[in-house]
């Protein structure tokens, strides 16, 4: 576990902070100012709670049922009924990178001061996350709307010391016995603490971060990718000149461009298109890759514009404004703004996977592939090459094709009709992780058939250029295998897959080409 310290402030945090506690374990504690605002903030609630008036989520049900005033006998067991009624999911189990940062990133926002809750309970969120301890959130119950609810609910029950979690060894145990072996006293919920603990877009953000990070190593990789494919089949890097970019001055193209210009620089191999099998052009897939990567870069710039804004928010309902001693309702939990990025990224995944694919097979086709064995195999007939290596990755581009439909256009209206329209943020975000994951297999199989291909090409004494060298040794100090007869492919595959999603590709390039975009 990573001992840095994320220090969470009254101002949002970074995504930065967000990658490092969810994936690097990092610790988190609050700051003297979070204190100060947390307590100032819970003034006005007390205050609020003492009048006869009823203020939701203070003194009121919750949703369709807000129309009810709660006495004060009553209200801390409203409070643990939110949480328990609320924690009603269902399905496999959530990725603990997931629920970290969720945790932390409903943290963030009671840092703000605008949610009412006391220190106490800020605090022992922080503990858990600090104790590595891991609350068992399920795959359905959030419609993105009033926030990810039920994936919260969850998070709360376990501070709650109820429901179960998962400890530091990875083991699923009750949640109180954890907390008692870490030395965390369950919190006891008051006023409006238990709906503060349940009111965000913390589930839905948390993947949007985390995606933007495995998306910019994927696309900085498939350009590599395209460059070693365009080496292999003999095409023009003449097509990626600044110049050329410039006149079509899309931002994430001309990086592209010149991510791969540089990528070949040097090559052998490049420029022999008028040499076999001559042709005015290369194909689409080769020649408008900087277009199609580029495009998709311009996506995920976007994307983080609207993380980075999600980032620095404090999503509550209601929230309190302390500056003037009041609480008021809002919609700011809807997660329409994060739900429409996070489809968009996935229409952005499939189309990427779909031209990588486009690629590989112009690689194995004879037709096509400008005298390179068919499939590249050893012994074409005896040796069937990677033929099925293409099936495998045509599987996963249809597959994310289908996860390219958006769910944002989507909302079945809950709470008796209160909550009449909602994000489906939630489902957005889950099926671009499995987006995120189908597109690095598919960057993995081009990569395996592109250096495959290049190595052909230098048997035949044409010399690639010192990056896709690069890249080359490394793959194979990796353990993936270069040219050869028929062997088991499914190791091969999957070390190819792990040497894209660890950035081990981008590294080794940059090994030659110096910092990629």
């Amino acid at each position: 576990m990573d001992m840095h310290t994320v220090v969470v402030g009254t101002s949002g945090t970074t995504a930065e902070d967000v990658i490092a506690v969810a994936r690097q374990g990092a610790r988190v504690e609050l700051s003297a100012a979070a204190v100060e605002a947390l307590a100032a903030a819970r003034e006005v609630i007390d205050a609020l709670a003492a009048k006869p008036e009823p203020v939701y989520g203070v003194s009121t049900g919750f949703g369709a049922l807000a129309s009810r005033h709660i006495g004060p006998g009553l209200r801390a067991q409203l409070q643990r009924n939110i949480v328990r009624s609320h924690a009603a999911g269902m399905g496999p189990h959530v990725e603990r990178e997931v629920v970290r940062a969720l945790m932390f990133l409903r943290l963030k926002t009671l840092a703000s001061g605008h949610t009412g809750v006391r220190p106490e309970v800020a605090g022992t969120l922080a503990d858990v996350l600090n104790a590595g301890i891991t609350p068992v959130v399920h795959e359905y119950g959030s419609l993105g709307c009033s926030g990810d609810l039920a994936p919260l609910s969850h998070c709360a029950l376990t501070l709650m010391g109820e429901g179960e979690a998962e400890g530091p060894d990875g083991t699923v145990r009750p949640a109180g016995e954890l907390l008692a072996e870490h030395g965390i006293t369950p919190v006891e919920l008051r006023e409006k603490e238990g709906l503060a603990l349940l009111n965000g877009t913390d589930g839905m953000l948390g993947m949007l971060v985390m995606a933007l990070a495995d998306l910019d190593n994927l696309y900085t990789g498939a350009d590599i990718t395209a460059a070693l494919s365009l080496e292999a089949l003999l095409g023009t890097d003449r097509v990626l000149a600044p110049e050329l970019h410039a006149i079509r001055p899309h931002p994430g193209q001309g990086v592209s461009a010149d991510n791969m210009l540089r990528v070949l620089a040097g090559s052998g191999l490049t420029g022999h298109h008028q040499d076999v099998a001559p042709r005015v052009q290369d194909a689409y897939s080769v020649r408008c890759a900087p277009q199609v990567n580029g495009a998709g870069r311009d996506t995920l710039a976007h994307g983080r514009l609207v993380a980075d804004r999600e980032l620095a928010s404090a999503v509550d309902n209601p929230v309190v404004l302390p500056a003037e001693g009041r609480v008021e309702s809002n919609g700011n939990f809807h997660g329409a703004p994060v739900a429409y990025v996070l489809d968009f990224l996935a229409i952005v995944a499939a189309d990427l996977g779909s031209i990588t694919e486009r690629r590989t097979d112009r690689l194995l086709d004879k037709n096509r592939s400008h005298g390179l064995p068919p499939f590249l195999a050893g012994d074409a007939g005896v040796d069937s090459g990677l033929m099925i290596a293409q099936y495998t990755q045509a599987a996963l581009v249809s597959e994310l094709k289908r996860l390219a439909v958006p769910a944002s256009v989507d909302s079945i209206p809950s709470s008796a009709m209160q909550e009449d329209h909602v994000s489906m943020g939630w489902s957005a975000a889950r099926k671009l992780r499995t987006a995120v994951a189908g597109l690095t297999r598919i960057v993995a199989v081009e990569l395996y058939t592109a250096t495959r291909a290049v190595e052909l090409r230098a048997a035949e004494g044409l010399s690639p250029a010192p990056a896709s060298q690069a890249v080359i040794e490394a793959l194979r100090a990796a353990g993936v295998q270069g040219p050869g007869p028929d062997r088991h492919l499914a190791p091969d595959l999957a070390a190819a897959e792990t040497f894209v999603r660890e950035g081990r590709l981008v590294e080794a390039a940059q090994s030659v080409t110096g910092p990629l975009a």
